[in-house]
């Protein structure tokens, strides 16, 4: 068999009419223009291929582009199927004639490529050739790359004026090349600046908000939408510690995983990927979600999300929520890009701790004018009233005297009617000042609580502690337990006419228990909310803010019964076998 039946598969190719040197001049004049129709850099690769496969007359073509340390790092060709391409289980590395035309920087035009030296064969899938020709691309005596040119159509070998061709062709090429370059880098330029810019506009938000709950919320709406845009993430979540404990619970939801039922909710430091940002206060990122043996939840990998990025909202030390980003598909992430999340979450920290100290000033604010109240109260409106009662009393003992039996009975009804006013407000001091009882210390709380209760209302209280159910309380639910027990015993001497209360706190099956029982007048629990007012809501609240729930049992003349139930704190001590009565 011939060399050219071996060339073509044992089939001789049919003779045709080549194109002149006119033809042939024009075709390039057309082509070099085409090169700079469009500025990206691909497309102009690929219209540089084309070109040379159309002048030379080739099979196959090929542009390798080499990056500015002489590798190889693109590789486009003509005259395969995407099929064919697909078969060939690597890319050229530069090594045979494609490395000998990187070190020599010459032209190399051969009639069977196979016979060279440097030639080292083919991967397997690879189609056979034999002519070639391959011709340097450089600008200003630096290589760009070369173009690849094989099996010559209806002829044995490529020609020198196909040598020439290609190589006028390659200078153009060149010029195209560093101009879709630069193209390419003004482009980058600007989305870096883009990017730069949306990220200034993130960290003046944060420095512009306030500390309100409002402003606060609106933020991480705002703050979350914007990264979710700013990073192309599909999904993302912002989890908030419940203060004063090492639970944090999902408070901002958007795109996907708002729709995908994700759960739990709520997870413990510790706990899941959210619980191990917690605890470690470093970013987390993984882009193999399905093989996470940290994932508390299969939900995430259910809705087809493969790759999730964690980041820590911290302020001095404290790690105050967790912001999640999810991609539904493999997303490497830059370390610039982590560094700027980590900033950003630096910055929503500091505001998420700016307004728990802003709302603890203004509780601090409203307790000392609670407390500044009540002093008010106690020591000018009651002793004002007191000394009316005693003037009352005087002008009812003369009048007793005159034997002025009407007037005496009007006076007593007065009298008696000032007594219950000192009452009504001895009860609201009561509701005003146990802010002043620190809840530090649960039982001394509960000890000073019931104290002022008696001095303040003259009703008889006991108090019964199980010593260390109060320690093993988590530090949020014994301030709840506290301020429940202040609502309910201020509700007993307001509202019970009771002669008696008890306050509890024990262990229960499932946890602690806080009760207030009195054995006053009870209410009808259909018009509960009316009587309590505001108060029983509050309790609940407090209650679940801490994890544990509230009952309340009341029937008319039957008294009432508020229990709070809060779950123990595994860290905390365990609880003793003898509750104390305390007088």
């Amino acid at each position: 068999m011939t060399v050219d039946e071996q060339t073509r598969g044992g089939v001789r190719p049919e003779p045709s009419r080549s194109r002149s040197g006119e033809e042939r001049m024009r075709a390039l004049h057309r082509a070099t223009l085409s090169l700079y129709a469009d500025l990206s850099l691909e497309s102009t690769l690929h219209r540089i291929v084309e070109a040379a496969q159309d002048l030379a007359e080739a099979t196959y073509a090929a542009i390798g582009v080499v990056n500015r340390y002489g590798a190889l790092e693109t590789f486009i060709t003509a005259g395969m199927t995407l099929e064919d391409e697909s078969r060939i289980p690597r890319r050229p590395t530069g090594q045979g004639l494609i490395g000998e035309m990187m070190r020599s920087g010459r032209s190399i035009r051969l009639p069977d490529l196979t016979r060279h030296p440097s030639s080292v064969g083919f991967p397997p899938h690879h189609p056979p050739m034999r002519s070639f020709l391959g011709i340097p691309v450089a600008a200003y005596g630096r290589p760009i790359g070369q173009i690849y040119l094989t099996d010559k159509r209806n002829a044995l070998e490529f020609t020198e004026e196909d040598q020439n061709l290609i190589e006028l062709l390659a200078a153009h090429a060149a010029a195209a090349i560093e101009n879709a370059r630069l193209y390419q880098a003004v482009q980058d330029r600007e989305d870096e600046l883009r990017q730069r810019n949306e990220e200034l506009e993130l960290s003046n938000a944060l420095t512009s908000t306030g500390g309100t709950a409002g402003e606060v919320d609106r933020l991480l709406e705002s703050i979350l939408g914007r990264i979710l845009e700013l990073f192309g993430a599909q999904a993302g979540e912002i989890y908030l510690r419940l203060e004063d404990t090492r639970t944090f619970d999902l408070s901002v939801q958007q795109g996907l995983a708002s729709k995908s039922g994700v759960e739990p909710t709520r997870f413990r430091v510790g706990e899941g990927l959210i619980g191990r940002v917690a605890e470690t206060k470093e970013a987390y990122w993984t882009d193999r979600l399905e093989s996470e043996p940290n994932l508390e939840s299969a939900a995430l990998v259910q809705a087809g999300f493969r790759t999730m990025v964690c980041i820590p909202l911290a302020a001095h030390g404290n790690v105050l929520g967790v912001l999640t980003l999810a991609f539904l598909s493999a997303r490497p992430m830059l370390e610039r890009e982590i560094r700027l999340l980590t900033a950003i979450g630096g910055g929503v920290g500091i505001v998420l701790e700016n307004a728990r100290l802003l709302r603890q000033a203004q509780r601090l604010a409203v307790l000392e004018e609670r407390e500044r109240i009540a002093m008010d109260l106690h020591d000018g409106i009651i002793q004002s009233i007191y000394a009316v009662g005693l003037s009352l009393d005087s002008a009812r003992l003369q009048a007793t005297r005159a034997s002025h039996t009407k007037e005496d009975a009007a006076l007593d009804r007065a009298i008696d009617g000032l007594n219950a006013i000192i009452r009504d407000i001895r009860s609201y001091i009561l509701d005003l000042q146990p802010s002043r009882i620190p809840a530090d210390d649960l039982g001394e709380a509960l000890r000073r609580l019931l104290d002022e209760f008696r001095a303040n209302s003259l009703m008889d209280a006991e108090l019964i502690l199980d010593p260390d159910a109060a320690q093993t309380l988590a530090p949020t639910a014994r301030i709840a337990a506290f301020h429940i027990a202040q609502e309910a015993v201020a509700n007993v001497a307001k509202h019970s006419r009771a002669k008696r209360a008890w306050v509890t706190l024990r262990w229960l099956n499932d946890g602690i228990g806080l009760q207030v029982i009195d054995n006053g007048e009870g209410f009808d629990s259909a018009v509960r909310a009316e009587l309590l007012g505001h108060g029983l809501s509050n309790m609940a609240s407090r209650a679940r803010a801490a994890g544990g729930e509230l009952e309340i049992v009341s029937n008319p003349g039957e008294g009432t019964t508020v229990t709070a139930r809060f779950p123990f704190d595994p860290d905390g001590r365990q609880a003793a076998q003898n509750p104390v009565s305390v007088p």
